[in-house]
């Protein structure tokens, strides 16, 4: 028994060495990058340079290159034992589509990329500049269709929102090991973008049908309502017919309820006041061309991509779109409150940008900004002494203030969200404004039709507060500063064509004059 101990001992001892081994391998290959080929020998990383220098409109790529290769020890990822492997003929079948994705730019160096992948026998042997190639043409898709144009761009458009930030090193290991990836919705690119990316086609084949005609407008005509007939009639109903907003087309010369019926759609798409009157407005607007339509989807697509879709898993989240002059509220991905918003106006636009609400404000306040002290308070107090009085306002220390009250500039809540902009959202006294179609008024804030629902709706979860209190607080007493338990994202953007839950495309007035200067720099040649 004793000589067996010993040898016991070996075996167990040689058992529990060969398991943490293999533990440790396991963990080795766990960590490492994928690598689907059998090319095992690396290739010489100074090529890399040398590639650059022959190839010098993808140097932009030549950062995220050399972290590919580094990451993966300067091995080929693009070749396996037969050859060129499947997801470089997927990504060159991309590329070639990015048409598909509202991209309108040309392929740097496609001649030698279409010989290389036409001719894929002809390349089943290893090649550095094949591989360094494929390499680039991912970083340059991925550029193009993910991220869009640059931060300091789009900065310099007036896009303050956060913009998303992703590897595509990190990315591009997943893609190898299923490169059917790449063909389902991206998880960091936002939803709305594959909505517009599936409308984008149905507005071509409209296209290539010949699109639409154009409108004739009787310039003695003020006004189509129900029961009126006229050759532009049936001109409007066969437009709309071609856009979906009407099922059939009778050719009908008569304005019937049918038509009344597309019309009210037509409307609530393109941000209209619901009614039946079809004014020469509404047919200036049907009368944009299809190519036109196609172009502002593809600018929208563009600013989808620099959005993070990680903002839609916010339990709570408050959306301003300013050219569809709508606010929303979502909770947990559900839109709980719609309303109507004035803006800023075209002098003093709102701008685009993001901050958590921190507070609602009850019976404010309104701190007179100075602008406004200086260029309108100030020369109507010189023209009538008693200005502030019948106002009810007064100064506080250096600046001037309006007291609370149903006449206060800022109505009788504001919602704050604090900022370098000094923006935010508040009711108003000025009702009458949001029965307007177009409602940039504001001097950047933004005003709310709904502030006694959207108050409610943010407070819902607290049992200190109801409706009822709601009312009191905003009718009652002083000002009241109400600090929100969680704090709420708020998303001011810039949106003129979105497509709603149910697949119907708005398309809205570029208030601020943006999509052009985005298109230029998309699609100028």
């Amino acid at each position: 028994m004793k000589k067996l101990f010993p040898l016991l001992f070996v075996v167990v001892f040689t058992l529990l060495f060969t398991v943490v081994s293999c533990k440790k391998k396991n963990k080795e290959v766990a960590m490492a990058p994928a690598r689907l080929n059998e090319i095992e020998k690396p290739f010489d990383s100074t090529q890399i340079g040398t590639f650059f220098g022959k190839y010098p409109k993808l140097k932009n790529y030549r950062g995220d290159v050399e972290q590919l290769y580094r990451k993966h020890e300067f091995h080929y990822i693009w070749f396996d034992k037969d050859g060129l492997n499947e997801f470089a003929g997927l990504l060159y079948s991309k590329v070639n589509s990015m048409n598909l994705e509202g991209i309108e730019t040309a392929i740097p160096y496609k001649e030698k990329l279409d010989d290389i992948y036409d001719n894929p026998d002809d390349n089943q042997k290893a090649s550095i500049e094949t591989e360094l190639l494929s390499s680039a043409l991912y970083f340059f898709y991925a550029d193009k269709v993910y991220d869009g144009i640059d931060i300091q761009k789009t900065k310099d458009l007036g896009w303050f929102l956060p913009r998303k930030r992703q590897s595509y090193v990190s990315y591009l290991d997943s893609l190898l090991i299923n490169p059917a990836l790449i063909n389902k919705e991206e998880k960091g690119v936002l939803k709305q973008y594959f909505l517009l990316k599936d409308v984008l086609q149905e507005y071509r084949k409209i296209e290539k049908k010949g699109g639409w005609k154009a409108i004739a407008l009787d310039p003695n005509v003020k006004s189509y309502k129900p029961g009126d007939s006229a050759a532009a009639v049936a001109q409007i109903r066969t437009r709309l017919f071609i856009t979906d907003d009407m099922s059939s087309d009778s050719k009908s010369a008569v304005y019937d309820s049918e038509l009344a019926t597309g019309i009210l759609k037509f409307k609530k798409r393109s941000g209209n006041t619901l009614n039946k009157t079809i004014l020469p407005e509404h047919i200036k607007y049907m009368n944009v061309p299809v190519a036109e339509r196609i172009k502002t989807i593809m600018v929208n697509m563009e600013r989808c991509r620099w959005i993070s879709n990680d903002i839609t898993k916010s339990k709570e989240l408050i959306v301003v779109n300013i050219p569809a002059y709508e606010l929303t509220f979502f909770r947990d991905g559900e839109p709980e409150l719609r309303s109507k918003v004035v803006v800023g106006k075209a002098m003093h636009k709102t701008v685009i940008f993001s901050a958590p609400m921190k507070y609602i404000v009850f019976r404010p306040y309104w701190n007179v900004p100075t602008s406004i002290l200086k260029k309108e308070i100030l020369p109507a107090i010189e023209k009538n002494p008693n200005y502030l009085e019948e106002h009810d306002m007064e100064w506080k220390d250096s600046y001037v203030r309006q007291r609370p009250g149903p006449e206060n500039s800022l109505g009788l809540v504001k919602f704050l969200f604090p900022n370098s902009n000094a923006i935010y959202l508040h009711d108003t006294p000025s009702k009458s404004l949001f029965g307007k179609e177009d409602r940039a008024f504001s001097h950047g804030c933004i005003r709310v039709a709904k502030p006694k629902e959207l108050a409610a709706i943010i407070m819902k979860n607290d049992p200190k507060w109801n409706p009822e209190k709601i009312e009191t607080a905003m009718h009652d007493g002083e000002e009241y500063w109400y600090t929100l338990k969680n704090k709420i994202p708020v998303y001011i953007g810039y949106f003129t064509a979105w497509v709603d839950t149910e697949g119907v495309i708005h398309f809205y007035e570029d208030v601020y004059k943006r999509d052009e200067t985005l298109a230029t720099l998309l699609f100028d040649k």
